[in-house]
């Protein structure tokens, strides 16, 4: 006589099928703080280099306003002893001034946005940032640099010192201030373009069908199955 067979009520420590374990869970507290951390180093370099960039641009403003100086011509004035003029009524130098000024920081922007690429081609807002504030700020040094360095802004002493009769140069100034935005203007506008044309490109989303294994189209199932051929009499 055999025993009578008990239910499974499920409370025994039968296995459990593998593909009954349940998936893993979110990522654990110490690789999220790893992330963070990884993310936290990377903000901090981004914003070290963006620093060096705008103190080396910075440091540049003081060649443009060598340049300036050099290359800007001179507005020769004249004084009679009572009063002082211009020595020529329709010389444009004044404008060739601003001219000179506008043409030499479009250079520095262009050849300052190239270093900039070369120096960090991963780009970043804070690395531009830093290259448009450090422009800026170069350009208002080498206006400066230029003033400073040119001949005197005294004129009424720059008269009596040379004399009457006597022709002597005008202050160097920068009647068109929007001048100094051509730096930074040629900066961004150089900098964007390369960006563009060599800076690192994100990848290329993956489309379903381009996955090994993935279905190119829906699941073509078996056809219509023909109907019996009716028997013949």
């Amino acid at each position: 006589m055999t025993a009578p067979l008990t239910p499974h009520d499920g409370s025994s420590s039968d296995p459990v099928p593998t593909d009954a374990v349940p998936s893993p869970g979110p990522q654990p507290e110490a690789t999220r703080d790893e992330a963070a951390l990884a993310r936290a180093e990377e903000t901090r370099l981004e914003l070290r280099d963006a620093a060096i960039v705008t103190a080396a641009v910075m440091v540049a403003g003081v060649l443009l306003g060598l340049l300036w100086v050099w290359l800007a011509p001179r507005v020769p004035l004249i004084s009679d002893g009572k009063a002082v003029y211009l020595k020529n009524t329709e010389g444009e130098q004044a404008i060739g001034a601003d001219g000179w000024f506008a043409l030499l920081g479009l250079a520095f922007g262009a050849v300052s946005a190239a270093a900039v690429f070369l120096f960090r081609r991963a780009g970043g807002i804070a690395l531009v940032v830093g290259l448009a504030a450090g422009s800026l700020l170069a350009s208002v040094i080498g206006w400066r640099m230029g003033v400073w360095l040119g001949p005197s802004s005294d004129v009424a002493g720059h008269a009596r010192a040379v004399g009457k009769g006597v022709v002597f140069d005008a202050p160097l100034k920068l009647a068109a201030k929007g001048m100094l935005l051509a730096w930074p203007l040629s900066a961004m506008a150089v900098h964007l373009g390369l960006m563009a044309l060599f800076g690192p490109r994100d990848p290329e989303p993956v489309l379903p069908w381009a996955v090994p294994g993935a279905a190119s189209g829906p699941a073509a199932g078996p056809g219509p199955e023909a109907p019996p051929e009716s028997g013949r009499g």
